[in-house]
């Protein structure tokens, strides 16, 4: 898939649990683990707006195209 998911990546700059930021932007653990796993077939600009929120970020960090 062209689409590259650095979740992971930014939770570890910001010293970040998963369990902790899923529980700030109030969704599972299960559904982070496939957001982070790049396994999700989309995500809800409201969920990207609350991550970017809580990790003090842009979408492009989390988010990168790769042909």
């Amino acid at each position: 898939m062209p689409i590259i998911v650095n979740l992971d990546v930014v939770l570890s700059k910001r010293k970040m649990k998963s369990n902790e930021l899923a529980e700030k932007i109030g969704i599972t653990t299960a559904n982070l683990s496939i957001l982070k796993t790049g396994k999700a077939k989309a995500i809800r600009f409201s969920t990207l707006e609350a991550i970017c929120r809580e990790l003090h970020c842009q979408p492009s960090d989390i988010l990168e195209y790769q042909e």
